[in-house]
């Protein structure tokens, strides 16, 4: 089962076992990640599961959506290049090992 290290603002770093075909964003909720609020449950409504991809593995990455680009827009916190929607990044074998960074603030 793929690893998603979740760290945060202050450094701390929590992994979690990733069932493939789930989000990074339900894996987070699913396992009480503070940071994830994921207001819309993971229907692209909002931006509020915002997390910074680490650029190590930024390439693994399927390419970003018209849809997620709009919505990481209202994010309130900075958009970085490596900025995405954890709803939008679905588990699989490929993304063993992913991390990313919870930003300060989600809403």
């Amino acid at each position: 089962m793929p690893t998603i290290g979740y760290v945060q603002p202050d450094g701390s770093r929590r992994e979690v076992q990733a069932p493939a075909g789930t989000s990074v964003m339900k894996n987070a909720v699913l396992n009480d990640v503070p940071g994830i609020v994921a207001e819309c449950g993971g229907s692209l409504m909002c931006a509020t599961c915002h997390v910074y991809v680490d650029p190590a593995d930024a390439e693994r990455l399927p390419a970003l959506s018209d849809d997620e680009d709009e919505m990481l827009e209202v994010a309130a916190a900075e958009r970085r290049e490596t900025s995405r929607l954890s709803c939008q990044l679905t588990v699989d074998e490929s993304l063993d090992g992913l991390t990313v960074h919870v930003p300060e603030a989600q809403a």
